[in-house]
């Protein structure tokens, strides 16, 4: 997949470099920029490796390294973003065939104002996406489903959220509930400690794999380990079983 995914994206850099060839031609021996040049990083890699470069490379060179480092971002970056939306559709399928309910609704990527008892698209504003949104006759939960969490992220749980309260229109409680395979203790922590106001942001957050949260913490006693195998005893954190055990009563 992600070899397939690097070849994508150098046809699209191939396809990009013939037609800028084709605009700058009217525009030849005018001394314009190069598409895809970018001094800037080229002074960091001078900056940093000045001392260890034999000779300085040529600028077709520069311009070589520039664009493998571009493309490496670009796959990188994608590749993220297909473990997330893996991650979405895997978890969105487990709950379907697992909870069995036919009145069950689970919804991908939807946006947020199609969803039911939430107010339309508000003009200019960029749609807000649900990672997972579970549906029923009582039932209505928004999932963040996340493979990792990073600091921007955590962030982005109280903004989103504050999205969704903003656009509720049915006047009923809604559940917001956060799922991960994250293993770092504090961020674990901070997901199950994160506040809106006075009341707990998430409603569960949930752990695809409690059982090797423990086995990765073994042996571990440093606080922060300590007050995460706290939370999951007091029901705060909590497998991703329970939680789906919880849909089938829903």
């Amino acid at each position: 997949m992600t070899d397939e995914l690097a070849q994508e994206v150098l046809r699209n850099a191939e396809k990009l470099v013939t037609a800028a060839v084709r605009q700058r031609r009217p525009y030849e021996g005018r001394n314009f920029p190069r598409p895809g040049e970018d001094p800037g990083l080229i002074h960091i890699v001078r900056e940093v490796l000045g001392e260890h470069l034999g000779r300085e490379p040529s600028a077709e060179q520069w311009q070589a390294l520039v664009q493998r480092i571009r493309e490496y971002l670009a796959v990188e970056n994608k590749r993220k973003n297909l473990v997330g939306e893996g991650f979405e559709d895997v978890l969105s399928q487990v709950v379907r065939r697992t909870v069995g309910n036919p009145a069950i609704e689970l919804r991908t990527r939807a946006l947020l104002h199609e969803l039911p008892g939430f107010g339309r698209e508000k003009s200019g504003e960029k749609p807000n996406k649900v990672d997972v949104a579970v549906l029923g006759p009582s039932l209505r939960t928004l999932v963040t489903a996340k493979w990792s969490v990073r600091a921007d992220r955590e962030k982005q749980f109280v903004t989103d959220f504050a999205d969704y309260v903003g656009a509720e229109s049915a006047r009923k409680p809604f559940e917001y509930v956060f799922v991960t395979n994250e293993f770092d203790p504090a961020r674990l922590m901070r997901a199950c400690e994160l506040l809106s106001g006075k009341n707990r942001l998430f409603d569960h957050v949930v752990h695809i794999n409690t059982d090797g949260i423990r086995a990765a913490y073994s042996g571990k006693s440093d606080d922060t380990v300590k007050r995460v195998l706290e939370l999951m005893e007091e029901g705060r954190l909590i497998g991703l079983d329970k939680w789906i055990g919880s849909l089938k009563g829903a």
